[in-house]
């Protein structure tokens, strides 16, 4: 048995032909995906066909494309890594899912889906007006540019961890595939193949843990020594904000986050709205809901398989991992590389989460781009061949542009905390401008307007200041007990007891600052929220109600401002009205 550190990580590299036929089948599954539903299966070649399926597509493969659209590589590699380093503290995130799941399938969910729109974004330009449209379009492109590199990069650095091979080998074959598939199938195409990928998904964390469960002698081990390290463990009651993961932060705040990711971010509202009715889209929601909560507890004891199987010998100290994203994949390089063929289906399970993120932001940005960004500023309507044009050159367009920005995230080290930082700048403004919409008809346009630019400077200022104070390494959050005293290998001890050059400490940093993240989506709604609020009463004054059309307001509000007997689209046309009286199509021309 080799005893230099890179000596151990050669040995366990050993990905054989049976393991890149395995990743290469999978690959192959998904053109011929696209394949059939772009050149086989003759459908009309028009926008609600390839953007929303045609509005008929089925429940259980929406369901399950809602998954692998939410779980990323980034999930599938970062949530292990979390419980290894911190314990199960994050995991109890589930009961703000739970909470998500009730009020988007009865507050936001009904009001988008009978508008029949395509981007999400329509619903801000009928409630409120243009402005408004624009700053959630803009908003959610800059999120997406920012994000779709790290999706791609995190899944390439597994890559190379197990086979050696250059990540700007793998990224640019793995983004034309996926151009590819999604440019010819639409949305068809990429719930079909998202389908294929959630089974990857779950069959490869479920190989993981059962065999390395069985090397170990079984799960009580498992469960024992986490207990004894403190990993498994009771929620953790604490009303401090600055703690980092507490029963409150993931609950209220972890509800907060899954609402704006899944009940305003066009990447997976345009999925619900392909569903032909409001009860279909309810039931994809749950099980939305039950497969990420099972997908995470899976993650979740595959982090307390590391640790148990690690115990007395922390590969991330010893830098046998050496970067958190790759703990898993060197535990299943460990544990598969006598196992021809395995090691390719755990790969291919990572790359799907990837493909699956990446083809849903390509299909809602081609969605945003020709809705929000191309015709609202033509003056005469587009053709379908000219339709057709400009939602494939997003794809293409935008899909290269990710493949190139991965030489930027590789470069630059501190770019995944700043895309990071960059998510929470825009979620929580989004979903205060939206929630304002659906829920407080008093606040006119320029209020909200107002409301959502401060919540965006507001939460830029908060959470790039903070990451600075991370990256500095003033800001450090304890692990949970490690041990290299078992290590059979050489490795540097140096940087065992090293600690951080920064002269400030943690209690010099003001206390917003160490504010927990899971409290950030929160903090940017009630910021835009309390903002527009302030701005209707003391600035540009209170919204009459009535004229908001019953369409574009929650049930309950609708009945308070409208009174019980209202019907939808009583007071307008089948498409929700705003106070000039035009429809949606209408005040989009």
């Amino acid at each position: 048995m080799p005893t230099e550190l890179e000596d151990i990580v050669e040995h366990m590299r050993r990905f054989a032909w049976p393991d890149y036929l395995v990743f290469v089948s999978m690959l192959l599954l998904c053109i011929l995906i696209g394949v059939y539903f772009g050149f086989v299966q003759r459908k009309p070649n028009t926008e609600a066909e390839y953007l929303m399926g045609g509005r008929t597509m089925l429940v259980f493969p929406i369901a399950l494309s809602l998954i692998a659209s939410f779980i990323s590589g980034i999930t599938l590699l970062g949530l292990p890594t979390e419980v290894y380093s911190f314990g199960i503290q994050y995991v109890y995130v589930a009961l703000g899912v739970t909470l998500m799941g009730f009020v988007m399938g009865f507050i936001y969910l009904p009001v988008f889906h009978k508008l029949n729109i395509t981007s999400t974004y329509e619903y801000l330009e009928t409630r409120f007006d243009r402005r408004l449209r624009m700053f959630g379009s803009i908003m959610f492109t800059i999120m997406n540019i920012g994000y779709l590199p790290i999706v791609i990069y995190v899944p390439a650095l597994a890559f190379n961890q197990v086979t050696g091979v250059n990540i700007h080998v793998i990224t640019p074959i793995v983004c034309i595939v996926c151009v590819f598939y999604t440019c010819v199938g639409g949305l068809k195409a990429v719930v079909w193949t998202d389908v294929v990928q959630t089974f990857s998904m779950f069959g490869a964390l479920v190989l993981v843990a059962i065999k390395g469960t069985i090397d170990l002698g079984g799960s009580d081990i498992v469960f024992r020594r986490a207990w004894d390290t403190g990993r498994l463990e009771l929620p953790n009651f604490d009303i401090n904000p600055t703690t980092r993961h507490t029963f409150w932060s993931q609950l209220i705040g972890g509800f907060v986050y899954w609402l704006q990711t899944n009940a305003v971010s066009q990447n997976m509202i345009q999925r619900y709205l392909s569903l032909p009715s409001v009860a279909a889209g309810r039931r994809a929601l749950w099980i939305f809901v039950f497969g990420v909560c099972l997908l995470m507890s899976l993650c979740s004891y595959c982090g307390l398989l590391i640790y148990a199987t690690y115990q007395n010998c922390d590969p991330l100290t010893t830098k046998l991992a050496r970067a958190k994203d790759q703990l898993l994949p060197l535990f299943v390089m460990d544990i598969l590389r006598d196992l021809p063929g395995l090691s390719g289906l755990f790969v291919a399970g990572v790359f799907s989460a990837a493909l699956s993120s990446l083809s849903t932001c390509l299909n809602s940005m081609s969605a945003v781009i020709l809705e929000d960004f191309v015709k609202p500023f033509v003056h005469k309507p587009l053709s379908q061949r000219t339709i057709n044009w400009i939602m494939r050159s997003v794809v293409v367009g935008v899909g290269s542009l990710c493949a190139a920005l991965v030489f930027v995230v590789e470069k630059m080290g501190t770019v995944l905390q700043l895309t990071m930082s960059l998510e929470a700048i825009t979620n929580g403004p989004l979903l205060g401008t939206f929630t304002i919409g659906i829920l407080i008809p008093w606040v006119e346009s320029r209020s909200a307007l107002t409301g959502g630019i401060f919540g965006v400077i507001f939460m830029s200022w908060l959470s790039l200041k903070a990451q600075y104070w991370v990256a500095t390494g003033t800001i450090v959050f304890p692990h949970k007990p490690m041990s290299v005293d078992g290590c059979t290998y050489d490795f540097d001890r140096s940087s065992i007891n090293a600690t951080s050059t920064s002269v400030y400490t943690t209690d010099d940093i003001f206390p917003l600052f160490r504010v927990s993240y899971m409290w950030y989506t929160f903090l940017g709604a009630a910021v835009t929220i309390l903002v527009s609020l302030l701005c209707s009463v003391l600035i540009f004054g209170r919204n009459d109600p009535k004229t908001v059309s019953p369409d574009l307001m929650a049930g309950f509000v609708r009945r308070y401002i409208h009174g019980p007997d209202v019907t939808l689209n009583e007071r307008g046309a089948s498409n929700a009205c705003g106070k000039n009286g035009k429809t949606l199509h209408e005040s989009a021309l």
